[in-house]
Formats: structure tokens, C-alpha cells, sequence
């Protein structure tokens, strides 16, 4: 049984460890949530087609995008009731118990300490690709970016968040201005133009057969990875029983139309095969189809790092308060949690960073990061479905700003593929899969000859589970 310490309960611990409450509404919480992913769209994706073919990613995005959808009507109605910085660990914390949320917790801190990471190579690439300051090795890309947006977030959660909103706005007029430029090159023959490789079902439509499906299911994922991540905003904004299902469901439903035009028209207009390996799909794929440069393929060239960037400055956000909360409450050093005057965690936003950096410096391989990254977040996708599904079996009488339309049987849904998607990060990558499994236990261990036995009884997420237990004993 884990143990809590109340000698750190006071509001002196509190006081160093306080968020900036009121900065974002819902408008920004969308624009947040459309952040997260939208580097998805300008590369990491077309990888996916040099697993599945075109078919094979066609069904990864939209049995992805199902699954997100389902989850994210779960994660509205989990924030609106419990909105504490600790999003998912938080929810999973009032239903499984502080080792449900510890893991909930560490899966998605492993999934937002390495997304940066392979957001950084792909920066990298698309530098490269422009020509600019006569780069062959993108390290130094990698080091100026984790330092300039750091910085910034060490400023104070508003400037950046608004920051994050103009960037995520230049990206979305450049992933609109791309589909209207590829829409009249867009010939569907070029979407199956990989060869058959001869596996079970092959096919022009699966190249790679059925096997193709399972192993594409990671990419799709890259369509959505982090839009989870909207309600660890939830102590610093408004009124979050309000605006963080509002948020949430508009950011996901941005994402798939946009994730739906890129599938479509980047190898439509290209041919599949040519866009598989490509770091930067979208400026390529407008200089095949148009038979060299143009301005657009520049314009969407310099647009697309805003993408990147975007993605890149709001998950560097999610980390620092998936770390944040969960040092806040003990399960990590205490020291990771503290906040300067601007209210800003500051070792929560430097020592994923500094991680993060030296994987993209020292691997340079975005596919190896995007799984990585991808098997920490399948496995929280488990977890959080299954809070919701525990929550409303465990607690139906709960005050909830929202209700999940369909219930449990939406989130039961999510967690069934989420499930799926977990077993195909071994498919893709066996030894990446292994690897991150293996510090994921190492994380457990930690807790469970450590940290349990220092949690901090005054933080939010322990007065939750605290509340919860003083309800259930005076209705016992």
C-alpha cells in the first residue's frame, strides 16, 4: 500500500509549485490540440506507405482516427470532471489507483519526451532540404530549437501559448494551400503504384498484404499523436468544465479532415512509392507533380517548418506538465516540479529537453523515434479508456461537465484498438518496442521501491483520490 507524505502537505510546498490559472479559453485549448499534431501532416506519416501501401495506410488512419475520436469524447468528459495538470495521469489516478496513474503517467511522459525529439530530425530535414546555412549535419538545427523554444516557454504560459496559435495558424493556411495546389494534379492510379510484395492478401491496393494494415497502424497514429494532450492545460485555463471538451473535440476534428486531404492528395499527385521515404512529402510532392520548383512548393517548404515548430513548441508544453504533476505529487524527484516567478516549471521544461536532444543528435532517425514515442502512447491509450470506462462503472453519480456520447461503449471501443495499436508497435519495430518496454518497467520498479512511499498527500491529484475516499466511507 503506498504512503503519503504529509509533512510536505502545506501550502509552503505548494506555493513554489503553482500554474498561471486563466491564460488559455477554448479557442486556444483547439488551437493547442491542433499544435500537438499538426507536424503529422507535413512528415512522419508517408512512412506508413512503405509498410502498408496506400490501402494499408487508409485503414491504419481511419481505424486511427476512429480510435481517437472515440478516446477524446473520454478525455472531454474526463477534464471537464477532474481538471488538474495531470490530465491523464490524474484520470487514470481516481480509477486505478496511484499505480494506474504512475504508468498512465509515465507512458505519456515517454510519449511527449521523445515526439519533440522526432519532430527535431524532420526540422532537420526540411532546413536541409531548403539549402539554409549549408547544413549536412542537422545537430545544430536540433540544439537551436529545443534552446529557442524553451525559452520561450520559460517566459510564462500565455506568451507561448499565443505564440503556438500564430505558428499553428501560418501551418494550416500552408496545409490548405497545398491541397489546392496538388487537387489538380490528383490522379488515383499513382496511389497504388507499389509493387505487390507477394505477402498473404497482397494486392495494389495492400502491397504488403494484410500484415501491411497492422504494421501501417503506427503512422496513422502520426495523423493524431498528442492531441491527448490538450487537458494538461487544465489549471491554467478558464473555466476548464467548459472549454476543455470544447477544445478537445474541435482540435480532433481539424485533425482528420487535414490528416484526410494530405493522405489523399500528397500521393495522388506524386505516387505513392516516391512519397514512402521522403522527409519533407509535401514540397516534394509538389515539385514531382509540377515537374520542378515552384514558389508554392517554397512557400509550403518554409510553412511546413512551421508545422514542425508548432508540434514541436506545444508537446515541449505537454511534457513539462505531465512532469510537472507527476513530481508535484512525489512520484518523481520533488525538485522537477518547482516553478519560477513566472509560474513556469523550469526543470520540467530543461531535463526532458536536454533527453530529448541528445536521442535526435545521437540517433538522427525520426521512423526509429516516431515508434518509440508511439509505444509509450499506445499504452496510456489503454489506461485512459480504461478510466473512463472504470470512472463511470465506480463512480456514476460523479458531478461531470460533459458526458461521453455513448458511454462506456464509445471509450470501449478506443480502448479495443488502442489495444491493437500496442501489438503493432512490436510489428513495426521490434527492438524500439523492447527498448521502451524496458524502461517503462524500469519506471515501475521505481515506484514501487520508491516513490509510493513518498507521495505528496496536498497535491490536487492526491485531495481528488483523498475526497473520493471520504465520499465512499460516509455512504459505507
Amino acid at each position: 500500500m503506498e504512503t503519503t507524505d504529509t509533512a510536505r502537505n502545506d501550502d509552503a510546498y505548494l506555493q513554489h509549485r503553482r500554474l498561471n490559472r486563466g491564460a488559455a479559453g477554448w479557442v486556444l485549448l483547439a488551437g493547442l490540440g491542433v499544435a500537438y499534431v499538426i507536424s503529422g501532416d507535413f512528415a512522419g506519416w508517408n512512412l506508413g506507405l512503405a509498410q502498408g501501401g496506400w490501402g494499408g495506410l487508409l485503414i491504419a488512419f481511419v481505424l486511427m482516427g476512429v480510435m481517437y475520436t472515440c478516446m477524446v469524447f473520454g478525455l472531454a468528459e474526463l477534464s471537464s470532471t477532474l481538471p488538474t495538470a495531470g490530465a491523464g495521469y490524474a484520470f487514470a489516478r481516481r480509477a486505478l489507483g496511484p499505480l494506474g496513474g504512475f504508468a498512465t503517467g509515465m507512458a505519456v511522459l515517454i510519449e511527449y519526451a521523445v515526439a519533440p525529439a522526432a519532430i527535431a530530425t524532420f526540422i532537420g530535414g526540411y532546413v536541409e532540404a531548403l539549402g539554409l546555412f549549408g547544413l549536412t549535419n542537422s545537430w545544430p538545427v536540433y540544439l537551436v530549437t529545443y534552446a529557442i523554444f524553451i525559452g520561450i516557454h520559460l517566459r510564462g504560459v500565455g506568451e507561448a501559448l499565443k505564440l503556438m496559435f500564430a505558428i499553428t495558424a501560418v501551418a494550416t493556411a500552408a496545409l490548405f494551400a497545398a491541397a489546392v495546389g496538388l487537387a489538380p494534379k490528383f490522379d488515383p492510379a499513382r496511389l497504388f503504384d507499389i509493387v505487390p510484395d507477394g505477402s498473404a492478401g497482397s494486392s495494389a491496393f495492400l502491397p504488403m498484404g494484410i500484415s501491411g494494415i497492422l504494421a501501417a497502424l503506427v503512422y496513422g497514429i502520426w495523423f493524431f499523436l498528442a492531441v491527448e494532450g490538450v487537458p494538461l492545460a487544465a489549471e491554467e485555463t478558464s473555466n476548464p468544465k467548459r472549454d476543455m471538451p470544447r477544445g478537445i473535440i474541435v482540435a480532433v476534428l481539424i485533425l482528420v479532415i487535414f490528416g484526410a486531404l494530405m493522405l489523399v492528395l500528397v500521393p495522388g499527385a506524386a505516387g505513392a512509392n516516391a512519397m514512402s521515404a521522403s522527409d519533407n512529402p509535401l514540397p516534394e510532392a509538389l515539385r514531382i507533380a509540377y515537374g520542378g520548383n515552384t514558389p508554392l512548393a517554397d512557400f509550403i517548404n518554409y510553412a511546413g517548418l512551421a508545422g514542425l515548430v508548432a508540434s514541436f513548441f506545444s508537446i515541449i508544453f505537454a511534457y513539462s506538465r505531465q512532469l510537472f504533476a507527476l513530481s508535484r505529487a512525489g512520484y518523481l524527484p520533488r525538485w522537477m516540479s518547482l516553478t519560477g516567478k513566472r509560474r513556469t516549471p523550469y526543470w520540467a521544461l530543461i531535463v526532458p529537453g536536454t533527453i530529448g536532444f541528445l536521442l535526435a543528435a545521437t540517433t538522427q532517425d525520426g521512423a526509429l523515434l516516431i515508434n518509440i514515442a508511439v509505444f509509450g502512447a499506445t499504452v496510456s491509450y489503454v489506461l485512459l479508456n480504461l478510466s473512463h470506462i472504470v470512472l463511470r462503472k465506480k463512480e456514476p453519480s460523479l458531478e461531470r461537465g460533459y458526458r461521453t456520447p455513448g458511454g462506456v461503449v464509445t471509450t470501449s471501443i478506443a480502448l479495443v484498438l488502442s489495444a491493437v495499436a500496442v501489438v503493432a508497435t512490436f510489428v513495426v519495430d521490434v527492438f524500439a518496442a523492447s527498448i521502451t518496454a524496458g524502461i517503462f518497467a524500469a519506471a515501475l520498479l521505481y515506484y514501487w521501491f520508491y516513490s509510493r512511499h513518498r507521495i505528496v498527500a496536498g497535491a490536487p491529484e492526491e485531495e481528488f483520490a483523498r475526497l473520493a475516499r471520504a465520499e465512499a466511507e460516509l455512504k459505507s
